[in-house]
């Protein structure tokens, strides 16, 4: 209708394409539309931390006469919901339109009443919208709903409310149906998945006729399963901006986020999805300095790494040959550099693999763990949030016991002192917060798996930790350097909760830290001494770690377990 008195437009899929969806912010896309009569497209998707305000108004073609003559408000929509549900074709998309208009990116401020506020239930109606044979009303029940699944409020009611199996449901349900709006689907569903606590729920989605509990494995309408079914069917080299590249896109960024939970990295292992993922790296004509942020090969590398961190899931890199495949990107030297460097060390390369001797992985990993203990990102490269100090302190780990097999001149790489103050930090700060009484704290409180990563890197450096001073000489900083560190990984390997291989690891560190303090240490030294600096700054005790050498009370009945002695009849003695 009316098409030919419309100007040509670009399509929307070469639209979406030069734009750069950028990971570093909150990674969330919502959609603006054009106000014409032409079947409404996407003008433009930002992340939601930087959407820009909405463009100049163009010149309109003539309204209809049965247009609305006043922008609609949130009391309008009891009416539209009826107006969507009991209507059909021009009539219910002319209402799914106005539901949309209410939480564009000029009304973000509806976004969250129209969701969580308990007066409106706009949720379950764009659902079954979903469904419609109408492409008009599920383009645009699409849209809203992505621009809904922005804010964190709403997430969890989309994600994990009364709604959430209607939601995830039509939105699987499109995906599977090779739909034009897709992508749409796949990106909504991102967007949602950016809250942690969603994303088993979200992957495990396995719907049945019958209401049967089916394993999202045994079910081929699993989300799942679609997935797996859009990567392995899609051409070996779609073209650019068509609605396949958008999709296969848009699932590998979804997948990327799926794959931070080791459940869902469990059953993404046991579907061909990393085999896909390998294979669009390898099939790649850009080079990795041109890949821009949320391209396909951006998030495929995105879910390699993810994936690799999780033992269920890195048998099945390695078998698609994912080693060699991501090697070579190690030498670029920003993110996509530091993700295959940090992949690699999961997949267990061998240290000659690591450009340059490894210094550029040991400065680029300890500088990520650097930046997530201090809250902060990269310019230009990751934001605060990106990546998880777990899947920092693993890399090190891992990158350390691959260079501990050449002895002290590999370690000597990776043991510079302030990465193995930042170690000793991690471990220090999981003992304080383990600890009711203890004064002082950190702005970061690591995690049980980055402290055990932390120790276990320690350890594996230690060749080039302990290297003695030149000639040997006797250390009083050393001797007290050893003293303190060994008794912070002894308090350490006693925490409720520590494993046993974190045990075993602080205590085999402990023990051989101490005895090497009877001689000089210089890199010991100075990472204690880094370590102390970090403690004064954030007010931590100093004598936390210091070793109690103290006298044993005693009195007529035996040895008493305090101090000082206060027997009221001063008939107690002390045996220094």
């Amino acid at each position: 209708k009316n098409k030919q008195e419309e100007p040509k437009q670009r399509p929307l899929f070469s639209i979406l394409k030069s734009y750069n969806f950028s990971e570093q912010s909150a990674n969330m896309v919502s959609f603006r539309r054009k106000n014409k009569n032409k079947q409404e497209e996407p003008k433009e998707a930002k992340t939601a931390a930087k959407e820009d305000p909405a463009p100049a108004p163009t010149k309109k073609s003539t309204p209809k006469a049965s247009a609305p003559s006043k922008p609609p408000t949130l009391d309008d929509i009891p009416d539209l919901v009826d107006q969507m549900l009991n209507s059909k074709g021009e009539k219910s998309a002319a209402a799914t339109k106005r539901i949309y208009e209410l939480c564009d990116v000029g009304h973000k401020q509806n976004r969250v009443p129209m969701v969580c506020s308990g007066k409106h239930d706009v949720l379950s109606p764009l659902a079954k919208c979903l469904t419609q044979e109408s492409g008009d009303g599920r383009h645009l029940a699409c849209l809203a709903l992505n621009n809904l699944s922005i804010p964190t409020e709403n997430k969890r009611v989309m994600a994990l409310g009364p709604a959430s199996k209607e939601v995830i449901g039509g939105l699987c349900k499109v995906i599977a149906e090779d739909k034009q709006e897709s992508y749409l689907c796949c990106i909504c569903l991102m967007n949602l998945s950016f809250l942690e606590a969603s994303i088993t729920t979200i992957l495990q989605h396995s719907p049945s006729p019958d209401g049967k509990d089916i394993a999202p494995l045994d079910n081929p309408s699993s989300l799942l399963r679609v997935l797996e079914k859009l990567l392995t069917n899609s051409p070996a080299v779609p073209k650019s901006g068509s609605g396949k590249s958008e999709g296969v896109r848009w699932a590998c960024g979804l997948i990327k986020n799926l794959a931070k939970s080791e459940e869902n990295a469990a059953l993404i292992g046991k579907t061909d999805i990393p085999k896909c993922v390998v294979e669009n790296i390898r099939s790649t004509t850009a080079p990795p300095s041109r890949w821009t942020s949320n391209s396909l090969e951006d998030f495929s590398l995105f879910v390699i790494l993810n994936l690799a961190q999780w033992p269920v899931s890195r048998e099945a890199l390695i078998n698609a040959g994912a080693v060699d495949v991501i090697k070579p990107i190690m030498a670029e030297g920003d993110l996509q550099g530091l993700k295959a460097t940090m992949a690699c060390s999961f997949l267990g390369a061998n240290w000659a693999a690591f450009p340059e001797g490894g210094n550029p992985a040991a400065k680029a990993v300890s500088e990520l763990m650097t930046n997530i203990v201090e809250k902060k990102g990269k310019d230009g490269q990751y934001a605060y949030g990106v990546f998880k100090l777990y899947t920092a302190t693993k890399a090190y780990r891992d990158l350390a016991r691959a260079a501990s097999k050449g002895g002290e001149a590999d370690t000597k790489v990776l043991a510079f002192p302030s990465a193995v103050a930042l170690t000793l930090q991690i471990a220090s700060d999981m003992v304080l917060s383990s600890m009711d009484d203890a004064e002082g704290g950190s702005k970061y409180i690591p995690d049980a798996m980055s402290s055990e990563y932390a120790v276990e890197a320690l350890e594996s450096m230690l060749p080039a930790v302990l290297q003695p001073a030149d000639p040997p000489r006797k250390s009083v900083q050393s001797e007290k350097a050893a003293s303190e560190i060994s008794q912070m990984l002894i308090t350490y390997a006693d925490v409720v909760g520590t494993s046993p291989e974190a045990k075993e690891s602080a205590q085999s560190a402990a023990a051989k830290i101490k005895e090497a303090g009877s001689s000089a240490r210089p890199i010991l030294e100075i990472s204690h001494d880094l370590w102390t600096q970090y403690r004064k700054r954030e007010g931590q005790p100093l004598d936390q770690f210091v070793p109690s050498e103290k006298g044993v009370e005693a009195d007529m009945n035996g040895p008493l377990d305090f101090l000082p002695c206060a027997s009221p009849d001063g008939g107690g003695c002390i045996i220094a």
